[in-house]
C-alpha cells in the first residue's frame, strides 16, 4: 500500500522551508521541492502545487511557522514593541496567505489557528514575572514563540491523519464488498495527509481484503482525477478505470455504480458544499438514477459562519486552462471568451450524507453538521 506512504507536506530537516510533492508534476514526475519565502508559498497554493483542502490546511501551518521564525527576528530588531510588530507582520503573511484560494475554508481555518497561537501564547507568556537573566520580556517570548507554532502545525498535520482515518471508517460503513464508486476529482492522500477522504473508505477496505470498482472522472479542466486519483488508487491496487466527465451518466445507466464518493472544500452550514467543478453535475445525476451521493471532509471543512452555498465565494482561473493547458497547441480559436470557475456547489437536498470524523451526519443538515462541529470543538478543548 505505497500509495498510503507519499509524504506531500513536511517541514524541511532545517525548519527554514516546506518540502512538498509537487501535485502539478504528476504523474509523470515525482518532484520534491521546497518552499521558503511568502511568494513562493501563494504561489504553490495558486499553482496547485500543494492541492486539496486538507493539505493546504497543514502546508499553510508549517508555512505560518517558517514564517514566524524571520518575523521574531525582524521584530526583536525594531525600537517599536516587538511583540505588536511581530504579530503585525504574522496577520500580514497570513492574509496574503489566504488570498492565494479563496474558497477552501481549511487554508484560512489553518493560518487563523496559528495566529490565534501565536497571539495567545504571547498574552500568556506577558502575565508571567520577568527574569533579568532573560533579557526584556518582548525579546524572551518572541524567541519561544515560533517553536510554540511548531508544535500546533504539527499537531494540526496530525489531527487531519487521524481525522482522516476516522472519516475512512464511517464511511466504509456506506459501502459494500465488490460495489461500483464513482469518484470526481482527487482527494486521497495527496490532498490530504494519509488516507485521504472520499478515497479513504476505499483505500482502507482494500488494506482489509474488500475489493471496489472504481470509476474516475478525468475532472476538467486541471485533469486531477485523471493525473492523481487513477495514480494513487492504481499504486494501492484497487481496480480504477478511468472516464471522461461526460460518461458519468453512461456508466450509472448502465447499473455500474453503487454509490459516488467525492471530496469537499467548504461544506455550508445548511449543507451545501463546494467541490471541484463538476461535482455538482454528478450529484444531480446520482440523484436521477438512484443512487448515493456522499460528501466526505473533516468537519473543519464546516463553515457554520456561512448560512448557504450562495455564501461561498468560487475561485475564477486562468482561461487558457480550458484552452491550452495539456494541449500542444490551442484548442480553441484565438481570443474565444472562456469561463473557469474552480469549484460548484451541490445543493444540499442532492446529498444523501456528509461523513465526517465525528460520524455520518443526515439531513436536516444544519443540525447534524452544528452537532459534529461542536463534537469536535468539546474535543480539541478536552486535549489542551
Amino acid at each position: 500500500m505505497d500509495g498510503l506512504d507519499m509524504q506531500n507536506v513536511r517541514l524541511g530537516e532545517d525548519g527554514k522551508a516546506v518540502v512538498i510533492l509537487d501535485q502539478s508534476l504528476l504523474p509523470g514526475e515525482t518532484r520534491y521541492i521546497e518552499i521558503r519565502t511568502p511568494e513562493e508559498m501563494y504561489e504553490a497554493i495558486r499553482h496547485l502545487k500543494v492541492r486539496g483542502a486538507p493539505a493546504i490546511g497543514i502546508f499553510a501551518a508549517y508555512c505560518m511557522y517558517v514564517l514566524s521564525v524571520e518575523a521574531a527576528t525582524a521584530a526583536m530588531a525594531e525600537p517599536e514593541d516587538s511583540s505588536r510588530s511581530f504579530l503585525k507582520r504574522i496577520r500580514k503573511n497570513g492574509d496574503h496567505l489566504k488570498s492565494s484560494r479563496p474558497t477552501a475554508v481549511n487554508l484560512a481555518w489553518a493560518v487563523d489557528r496559528m495566529v490565534l497561537t501565536a497571539q495567545t501564547a504571547l498574552e500568556d507568556l506577558d502575565k508571567k514575572p520577568a527574569d533579568p537573566q532573560q533579557g526584556e520580556a518582548g525579546e524572551r517570548a518572541l524567541s519561544i514563540i515560533p517553536e510554540i507554532m511548531r508544535q500546533e502545525a504539527v499537531k494540526i498535520h496530525e489531527e487531519d491523519m487521524a481525522m482522516c482515518r476516522a472519516i475512512a471508517e464511517h464511511g466504509l460503513t456506506l459501502i459494500e464488498d465488490g460495489d461500483g464508486i464513482l469518484t470526481h476529482c482527487n482527494a486521497g492522500p495527496l490532498a490530504t495527509s494519509q488516507y485521504g477522504t472520499a478515497l479513504g473508505p476505499i483505500l482502507l477496505g482494500k488494506e482489509r481484503g474488500l475489493d471496489f470498482k472504481v470509476f474516475a472522472d478525468e475532472t476538467r479542466p486541471l485533469l486531477q482525477g485523471a493525473r492523481l486519483t487513477t495514480y494513487e488508487l492504481n499504486r494501492a491496487g484497487v481496480d480504477v478505470t478511468l472516464i471522461c466527465d461526460n460518461m458519468a451518466s453512461m456508466v450509472m445507466k448502465n447499473g455500474w455504480i453503487k454509490a459516488c464518493l467525492v471530496g469537499c472544500d467548504r461544506v455550508a452550514a445548511n449543507g451545501d458544499t463546494a467541490n471541484k467543478i463538476g461535482t455538482s453535475g454528478v450529484a444531480i445525476l446520482a440523484k436521477h438514477y438512484g443512487i448515493p451521493f456522499y460528501v466526505l471532509g473533516p468537519s473543519s471543512t464546516v463553515d457554520l459562519d456561512c448560512p448557504t452555498g450562495d455564501d461561498i465565494p468560487i475561485e475564477l482561473r486562468d482561461p487558457d486552462e480550458i484552452r491550452e493547458k495539456f494541449y500542444s497547441r490551442p484548442m480553441a480559436p484565438e481570443g474565444v471568451g472562456c469561463y473557469n470557475p474552480a469549484f460548484d456547489v451541490t445543493d444540499s437536498s442532492l446529498i444523501t450524507a456528509i461523513v465526517t470524523e465525528q460520524g455520518i451526519c443526515r439531513p436536516p443538515f444544519h443540525e447534524s453538521l452544528g452537532e459534529a462541529v461542536a463534537r469536535a470543538e468539546r474535543q480539541k478543548k478536552g486535549m489542551r
